[in-house]
Order: structure tokens, then sequence, then C-alpha cells
């Protein structure tokens, strides 16, 4: 999994981050090709590697493999 932590518009003249969305790229074994589409939150990306890993499902988050 590569993400950021967080988004920047570039025609922003500043440099406070100031996008909420991010990207996300997924690739491995039982990884599903195609759009994860817009999640409810980061802590998803979380969730995602502690089902991946199987370890204990975290607080928060929804995986999307």
């Amino acid at each position: 999994i590569i993400s950021a932590d967080h988004g920047c518009d570039p025609t922003f003249p500043g440099t406070d981050h100031t996008r909420e969305y991010v990207p996300v790229l997924a690739f491995g074994a039982g990884v599903a090709p195609g759009s994860i589409g817009r999640r409810a939150s980061f802590a998803d990306i979380g969730q995602s590697l502690a089902r991946h890993l199987r370890v204990t499902p975290l607080a928060h988050g929804e995986s999307f493999l």
C-alpha cells in the first residue's frame, strides 16, 4: 500500500495542507484490481494492513481488501 499523509492544492499560495483526499495504491496477492472509491476515513488504510497481516482488527477504519 502506497499513500500520502495529506493532500495539497497546487493553486493555494500558502504551505498549509489544503485537501483531505489522498491517493491510495494497493498491489499484491489477494488485492482485486479496480477503484476502492472514496473512503470514509484514512484509518481504512490501517485496517486494511491489519487484515492483510492477520493481526487484531483496529478500533477504527474499514478494510478495503
